[in-house]
């Protein structure tokens, strides 16, 4: 049986103290494995705002949190099946006489897209744009839609056997 290797500076395999296996591999890589992992579109440092998409039964409804992004500034295309959706938000303008004790606020532009399935009505989609939420409707072509279908054998069994 061969010996396993013994354990130095406190690692298994004789990795040194505070060695990370993700942060070795993102260098031999070249690519950092959490940006992959973010949200589409993300860029370091810009504004990307938080999305949900959900199913109903007759259409696709998709809400975004843009705050501090002026109407004016959203861009909404949908092209055969990709809806896209695009903006900015502005940064504010700051004076050089004014002291910031914490600056968090993203700015810039983003940019968002989405595949959906055959069977939307590109035709009547519908977004408004209130309180800071812009809000997509993308109905469903009424021929792909589920239809329920009555199961009726019992009737046509009692009247073929009278």
């Amino acid at each position: 049986m061969a010996d396993l290797p013994a354990r130095r500076g406190g690692s298994m395999l004789g990795a040194p103290r505070g060695w990370d296996p993700f942060e070795r591999m993102q260098e031999l890589l070249g690519f950092d494995l959490g940006r992959m992992l973010g949200p589409q579109g993300t860029r370091e440092g810009g504004f990307v705002p938080d999305f949900e998409v959900k199913e109903t039964q007759d259409a696709f409804i998709f809400k975004a949190d843009v705050p501090g992004v002026e109407e004016k500034d959203l861009e909404i295309t949908l092209a055969e099946n990709r809806l896209t959706i695009s903006g900015k938000r502005e940064e504010e303008r700051r004076d050089e006489g004014d002291r910031y004790y914490a600056y968090e606020r993203n700015y810039g532009s983003f940019s968002r897209t989405f595949t959906l399935p055959r069977g939307v009505n590109a035709d009547n989609v519908q977004a408004d744009f209130k309180s800071g939420v812009l809000n997509v409707r993308i109905p469903k072509k009424s021929e792909e839609q589920p239809k329920r279908i009555k199961v009726g054998g019992s009737e046509r069994s009692e009247k073929a056997k009278a």
